[in-house]
């Protein structure tokens, strides 16, 4: 069973057709994500303007370039055999700027993932939403053991 969707309760119907338009895109990259496919996240992260922090980054990356050679480092690496799941989602819209926020909960070949997830995205010229910023982090940091953590890369 699917997490409901939060939204603000003074909610447009514009903004209620942009929130669920957003958490679909996102759970579209993300079942790619969990195949091994990067693709999905490439092509949502915007190329105009990217930033993206990550627990398993020491600093945060700045463009779109740079992250598309870490994706290029985990291509056909990163799967989620027992699956995985998403919680609370939640998204705000402020006019051509939408915040997601969700918690994702999964046990890959990669790391074992309890992320708290922050995705800003923004309507681009062209009317597509795209992630401007993406923040990745651990949910309740003190609670994992990281001498456990796969080789990422």
């Amino acid at each position: 069973m699917e997490e409901k969707l939060v939204l603000e309760p003074d909610a447009t119907k514009e903004d209620i057709a942009n929130a669920k338009n957003i958490w679909d895109l996102e759970k579209e990259a993300l079942a790619l994500w969990f195949n091994g496919q990067t693709s999905g996240y490439n092509n949502l992260w915007s190329r105009q303007s990217f930033s993206y922090f990550d627990g398993v980054v020491e600093k945060r990356i700045d463009s779109h370039e740079d992250i598309e050679k870490v994706l290029q480092t985990i291509e056909g690496k990163l799967f989620a055999p027992d699956g995985y799941r998403l919680e609370n989602p939640r998204v705000q819209i402020f006019g051509d700027t939408a915040i997601l926020t969700f918690q994702i909960y999964a046990n890959t070949t990669l790391i074992d993932m309890k992320y708290n997830c922050i995705e800003v995205y923004h309507k681009e010229s062209n009317g597509e939403w795209h992630v401007v910023h993406s923040t990745r982090f651990f949910i309740r940091p003190m609670d994992m053991d990281f001498g456990k953590a796969k080789q990422v890369v």
